[in-house]
């Protein structure tokens, strides 16, 4: 009979990373595909409410606990004027979509996505145009959000019928503009000029608010971290964060490597972190500037399908991903990294929310489904808030073609003091064997499992459907128990596990 192979994991109050900002947990909404239309807004559908929002998707958005969704874009707002979307429909232009190559109709604008967001008990994450405007449109826009009354275009939108401002208070300073396929795309120089003198006028309307600076599109950009290093040289005073993105795939079918890109992740963040404190060094500073993950996720499915997509037609289903059980267990992997860096990454958004590379699914006219993703992420929004501790790990590693010593266990714990509750999530990377997983309670006496989730499957490719929306979906069941200060489980090959302990009441 073969070993068991054994991992072991310590855990100690005193071993604090940081607090969880429930803005971690945020999602984003492009003028894309069938985001938007189909997807959120599709006046007619049978769940349709009187401004044309699928009650279905409401649904699931507010099951996620999404506390901040980023809006209109992407690659989108970089050729977007946001005039157009306010004011009455039937004046409204329709306009070439350029960074997609569809026909936006801005049925839907500012004000309605504000109505969406309240809707879904979220706040909305807005970002300004870099890419064809600049630092009037950004000083305009923020006008029209965020000034109380008695300016051309505060009243403007009171005379939209927003009486009372929406009060955005965090905004992106445009997108991904290091990157060649950016409308507008410019160098960090360029970048970094605009970017400070438009957070300038933006500050100067409201002060309250908080700003995102442009980071590199990816880990794998030529000017990535010198980019970093030039935008926030310039930004540094006005900013208070960076971005960060990050996709992966699965195209050469190669599940170890799949399953340890996470490890790429979390060096991209280190190298982030360690660019922005370079710079506090440089300009001896006091204020840190801490990450904005306002882009991760999987996304490769579609990538064929979209090359044949006719441009100039109105939300084509673009970048429309099926996930399947693997990529849920990457994403799980994703979670626990962005967890782990609790202490700097305040902000991060999984993109896409529906449709274009998202959690929920539609069919126009039909249905909404959780897709694979969607689990993992509904588990860490529902049990990852209090603080992060410093997981102590030993665990098994295997190597791949592009990675060395991935460790079998992926795993993190937070503790919510507040309910006397501490929940580890943790995946086995492991393609063949059960982990057993020992966990050392030293300063957690007297806790007890409540739950143990787990989310497995025979097939790594499978999906849901709209036909077949449980195919994919975790159970209860799992085998964690506690003897004396001692956890111990056997967490499934290839596995996402929730593990949620109390404190024992009486």
């Amino acid at each position: 009979m073969a070993e068991v192979k054994k991992a072991k994991i310590v855990l100690d109050k005193d071993f604090k990373i940081g607090d969880v900002d429930k803005r971690l947990y945020g999602s984003f909404v492009e003028h894309l595909g069938r985001a938007v239309y189909g997807g959120i807004y599709e006046p007619g559908h049978p769940t349709a409410d009187e401004d044309g929002f699928r009650q279905d998707v409401l649904d699931l958005v507010r099951e996620l606990d999404v506390p901040i969704v980023r809006y209109p874009g992407g690659n989108f707002v970089s050729g977007y004027n946001w005039e157009d979307g306010i004011g009455p429909r039937e004046n409204r232009p329709r306009r070439l979509e350029l960074a997609w190559r569809t026909i936006e109709t801005n049925e839907i604008g500012v004000n309605e996505f504000a109505d969406w967001a309240k809707k879904a008990n979220s706040e909305v994450m807005m970002a300004i145009n870099l890419g064809t405007r600049g630092i009037d449109a950004a000083r305009n826009l923020i006008e029209y959000c965020n000034h109380p009354g008695g300016t051309y275009w505060s009243d403007l939108r009171k005379s939209h019928g927003y009486a009372e401002p929406h009060n955005f208070k965090l905004w992106c300073l445009g997108n991904e503009m290091d990157g060649s396929w950016q409308i507008g795309h410019k160098t960090a120089e360029e970048y970094g000029r605009i970017a400070l003198e438009s957070a300038k006028v933006m500050k100067l309307v409201d002060p309250t608010i908080e700003l995102v600076a442009c980071g590199s599109s990816y880990r794998a950009m030529r000017t990535f971290p010198e980019w970093e290093a030039i935008i926030l040289d310039h930004t540094y005073h006005y900013a208070d964060y960076v971005s960060v993105h990050t996709y992966y795939g699965n195209r050469n079918n190669d599940l170890g490597s799949y399953l340890a890109r996470s490890l790429d992740m979390d060096e991209f963040i280190k190298t982030v972190i360690a660019t922005c404190d370079y710079i506090k060094a440089k300009k001896r500073s006091r204020k840190t500037i801490n990450l904005s993950f306002d882009e991760w996720n999987v996304w490769f499915h579609s990538n064929e399908a979209d090359r044949h997509i006719e441009p100039w037609t109105i939300a084509p289903p673009q970048l429309e991903d099926i996930y399947t059980f693997e990529d849920a267990l990457l994403v799980g992997c994703m979670l626990i990294t962005l967890l782990k860096h609790a202490d700097r990454v305040k902000i991060a958004c999984l993109a896409q929310l529906v449709n274009v590379i998202a959690p929920i699914m539609t069919r126009t006219g039909g249905g909404a489904w959780r897709q694979t993703i969607y689990y993992p992420f509904l588990h860490a929004s529902k049990y990852g808030r209090g603080y992060v501790l410093n997981v102590v790990s030993q665990s098994p590693v295997y190597e791949t073609s592009d990675f060395s010593d991935v460790p079998v266990l992926e795993s993190t714990a937070v503790v919510n003091e507040e309910n006397d509750e501490l929940t580890i999530f943790a995946v086995n990377r492991d393609q063949e064997d059960v982990l057993e997983l020992e966990c050392d309670l030293r300063s957690f006496p007297n806790y007890e499992v409540v739950e143990h989730i787990v989310m497995v499957h025979e097939d790594v490719k499978a999906v849901n459907t709209e036909d077949n929306p449980n195919n994919v979906v975790p159970h209860n069941n799992g085998d964690a128990s506690v003897k004396g200060n001692k956890l111990v489980s056997y967490l499934p090959k290839l596995s996402w596990n929730v593990i949620r302990l109390a404190k024992k009441r009486g």
